[in-house]
């Protein structure tokens, strides 16, 4: 089964930068938490049939809703144009739960987040939070020019009120941002986060790895899905608590042979990005495809993605 859904209105629409909208959302049949999670995004199913996922980007005054900040994609498969366009305040959506696969690290001693544009958004309540706590924090914003920067002014109130440091870079001014150069020039202890366009990301997990940085202290999250789902298929999973056995056939994810036997699971993005089919690998080896996991986890091979990651192995045990 899809993740339990929940009706939420739509409260306030704000411009935060050039093509940028910022949504505010009011649950109507839950009680928002004290306090945002930092890291935490909510996944949107849109009146369209679409589904997208969005970080949080609630500050430290955003207490009555969920904010949703969204840049309008030039090559939008219609969620974020679908957004900006079709909209309004007093209109009412479905929404998941908030879920974190972003988790900050509120006792490392000093963090340091790299932006890519909209990739901005999850930073704002990490900031806020390390501020609450009196940690040190830098974040290197980068954008291709100062009218697509969201949520600067809010980003430099924080620094204003906090113990970080802002560094803005515009591409259009500043040229290419040295990822490398400037990951290699910080500390060994520090806790590094990326969120933005996926070259970035692939050049910040590159260069946190040649940096020698602890695996454990690099955290990244994508805000877009480039996998290819393992379709393979002819292998066996089995399902531990009821000792059911399912042949994955070719062509096939295993999201798919476990809905098509009537499985009853939590799945949303069936893209690898938004965790919600997390299932505990009991034996077998999974072949990973998703952007949630970290290196390590998928070595460690405790949990997998079955809605895009198949298996090594002829035989795979899940708990389910």
């Amino acid at each position: 089964m899809t993740e339990p859904l929940f009706p939420a209105k739509i409260v306030a629409i704000e411009l935060a930068a050039e093509d940028i909208l910022s949504f505010t959302l009011r649950p109507m049949d839950t009680i928002l938490p004290d306090r945002i999670d930092p890291g935490s995004h909510v996944d949107v199913h849109l009146p369209n049939g679409m589904m997208r996922s969005y970080s949080l980007s609630n500050g430290s005054e955003q207490r009555h809703g969920y904010r949703l900040t969204v840049a309008r994609d030039a090559n939008s498969r219609g969620g974020s144009a679908y957004m900006h366009d079709m909209l309004r305040v007093g209109q009412i959506i479905e929404i998941s739960k908030p879920r974190n696969n972003f988790k900050l690290a509120e006792d490392a001693g000093f963090s340091v987040f790299f932006a890519g544009g909209i990739g901005v958004t999850p930073f704002i309540p990490m900031i806020t939070r390390l501020n609450q706590l009196g940690k040190s924090w830098r974040l290197y914003y980068c954008v291709r020019n100062r009218e697509r920067a969201a949520l600067a002014d809010e980003i430099r109130q924080l620094t204003a009120d906090g113990t970080g440091e802002f560094v803005s870079h515009c591409d259009d001014i500043d040229g290419l941002f040295d990822l490398p150069g400037t990951i290699g020039a910080l500390p060994d202890d520090v806790h590094v986060y990326c969120c933005g366009p996926t070259p970035m990301l692939d050049a910040f997990r590159s260069s946190a790895q040649q940096a020698s940085l602890a695996s454990d202290h690099v955290h990244y999250e994508y805000f877009s899905s480039d996998v290819e789902s393992a379709t393979e298929g002819g292998f066996v999973v089995v399902l531990h608590q009821s000792g059911t056995e399912i042949t994955v056939q070719p062509g096939q994810t295993i999201l798919q042979a476990l809905v098509d036997h009537g499985v009853e699971m939590s799945y949303s993005c069936e893209e690898g990005i938004c965790g919600a089919c997390e299932t505990r690998v009991i034996e077998g080896t999974a072949d990973h495809r998703d952007m949630v996991l970290t290196d390590a986890e998928k070595l460690a091979n405790r949990t997998m993605m079955v809605c895009c990651s198949g298996a090594k192995s002829a035989r795979l045990v899940l708990d389910l």
